[in-house]
């Protein structure tokens, strides 16, 4: 078997990754004395310096809180802030900006339509369809709103190459299906589920559908219109931005007929002891003072991936995973988990019978980062009977180059652990 690091010539890449990597400060660093290799990019991705510098020009130049105020950091603070607002409903296709919620992420964004359209619309003994690929953010919600209303969950099945059963999610849909909710992109294997085809499946049964887009909206171009889906999810953080920001879309109609999700400051339009009245979209489920500078530097983020774009985005990282696939195979005991025909770039795996957390510590003392264990996707762990994988998921500045680092690190798990 064929080992070697330099057989497997490099692809062509088709942008200038050197350029890019330059506008990233933190991949200059070093770790364990060696040259950061980060492929870490499904659980958070790094942030180019016109992010970290929007956070700082926020803070140093303009912090004020944002709606409340007539002076003119406020004014200025609230500007930048709804330009955000606006950027997200251009990137993601929404109609209004009053169908655009700012969160802490996706988690906060599911959770508030598991309570805020859950609790309203979901009753005993209806429905709720999820599939075995979820993350636990897409799962516990719903586990919990279940628990509340007594409604049942579904699970749709995987094969074996971590493709959904479409023909078993047809069959699990009825007329007691009243929400289904699935991720656009499985964090632990890449697999790019048909959303578009499911959204009209649960539509003709009358399901409203949830898609967590944590996954997708770094890599891909999405339309929320075009998938005709009535919630989608946004993490910022997985998008170049700052931790703690995120988008939650939904269709106004919907959003108006659900309740507040939280109480307080900026969600309401009228307060007298006796009875509140609620403010209008989208602030309605806006309650508090939101992450600012995050939502500023999510706005640089978004520039920034808009300025490469998503055709480039897109090819690229195809590249890098055609090219781990292939190189990683040479490995001898390897297996991958998960290997849909359409896949993002993620690269699940495990290596004879070592441990994938050995695996990630012996990488880590070589500068390499990976993620190891079950990446909050338990059930799908035990339907393939495992306690976890290595997954290496690559950025649109990852290189050809860091992937032969990642073999020959990996070679050296093998010679070490072995057996």
């Amino acid at each position: 078997m064929d080992t070697d690091t330099h057989t497997l010539a490099h692809p062509t890449p088709v942008m200038d990754v050197k350029r890019i990597r330059n506008d990233f400060p933190l991949l200059s660093r070093e770790v364990n004395g060696n040259p950061l290799v980060y492929l870490d990019n499904a659980a958070t991705a790094q942030k180019p310096q016109t992010v970290l510098d929007a956070l700082n020009n926020y803070y140093l130049q303009e912090n004020s809180n944002v709606h409340r105020g007539v002076h003119t950091l406020s004014q200025t603070a609230t500007d930048h802030f709804e330009q955000v607002r606006e950027k997200m409903r251009s990137h993601i296709n929404a109609k209004s900006t009053a169908e655009i919620i700012f969160t802490r992420g996706t988690t906060e964004g599911i959770n508030l339509v598991a309570y805020a359209y859950g609790n309203h619309f979901i009753h005993a003994g209806d429905e709720i369809i999820i599939t075995t690929l979820e993350h636990h953010s897409n799962i516990v919600p719903w586990q919990m709103l279940c628990e509340r209303k007594g409604a049942i969950l579904k699970i749709v099945p995987v094969d074996d190459s971590g493709t959904l059963d479409i023909e078993a999610y047809k069959k699990l849909l009825s007329a007691k299906t009243k929400l289904v909710a699935v991720a656009h992109i499985s964090n632990t294997l890449g697999t790019i589920n048909p959303v578009a085809d499911m959204v009209a499946m649960a539509h003709s049964h009358g399901a409203v559908v949830l898609v967590d887009g944590a996954q997708a909206a770094p890599h891909m171009q999405v339309d929320v219109q075009q998938l005709d889906c009535d919630f989608y999810t946004v993490s910022g953080h997985k998008l170049f931005g700052p931790t703690g920001t995120g988008i939650l879309y939904g269709k106004e109609d919907l959003l108006n007929s659900m309740p507040p999700f939280h109480g307080g400051g900026e969600m309401i339009d009228n307060v007298t002891f006796e009875k509140t009245t609620y403010n209008e979209l989208p602030f309605k489920f806006e309650a508090g003072t939101p992450h600012i500078a995050g939502v500023v530097g999510l706005g640089a983020a978004l520039d920034y991936v808009n300025q490469i774009g998503y055709e480039k985005i897109n090819a690229y990282e195809h590249q890098l995973l055609v090219y781990a696939t292939e190189k990683l195979s040479t490995l001898p005991g390897i297996r991958f988990i998960g290997t849909a025909e359409y896949k993002a770039a993620v690269v699940s795996f495990l290596i004879g019978n070592i441990h994938p957390y050995d695996t990630g510590v012996i990488l880590d003392k070589l500068g390499i980062a990976v993620r190891t264990g079950h990446h909050c996707t338990q059930p799908l762990m035990d339907r393939y009977k495992i306690p976890g994988t290595v997954r290496a998921s690559f950025a649109f500045y990852n290189t050809f180059d860091e992937i032969d680092t990642l073999h020959d690190g990996l070679l050296q798990v093998i010679k070490m652990l072995g057996r």
